[in-house]
């Protein structure tokens, strides 16, 4: 999974502006997530939008849409296979455990993400009848 120089810029800007971005990321929460590949052993830094987990200050939501293609992406498999991982949010770094929601509580969440960035409604419905888009909680530990 080679890095790309998009992502690369996104990672230098949030972390030259303490978590902040421009472009098309304006005003989004964004995270960096750290990641080691599964096959590859490298590791990985990737940029990502969430949501706050509401009423919680270190837990957080990311979204496998991989903007609706057809596969999931490579950071999911690499975050489900370790369970744990580092992420950064604004300017502080910090571990998280990982979980995938599902059911009802994925479904709400997802829905929840969708009123806040529509384009995840895009995102779900491209993958329609292909895959249903994974919702991880990364929560503090």
């Amino acid at each position: 999974m080679p890095e790309s120089n998009w992502n690369q810029q996104v990672i230098t800007e949030f972390r030259a502006n303490g978590g902040k971005v421009g472009g098309g990321f304006t005003g989004a929460p964004m995270v960096l997530v750290h990641h080691v590949g599964r096959k590859s052993g490298k590791e990985y830094v990737t940029p990502l939008v969430y949501l706050p987990k509401a009423g919680d200050d270190g837990s957080i939501y990311v979204f496998a849409s991989k903007a609706g293609a057809p596969a999931h992406p490579d950071w999911y498999h690499n975050l489900i296979e370790a369970g744990q991982t580092t992420v950064e949010v604004g300017s502080s770094t910090y571990p998280v455990t990982v979980t995938e929601l599902s059911g009802d509580e994925r479904d709400r969440v997802y829905a929840e993400q969708v009123q806040r960035m529509p384009g995840f409604g895009d995102y779900a419905t491209k993958a329609a009848g292909i895959r249903t888009i994974p919702v991880l909680e990364l929560a503090r530990r």
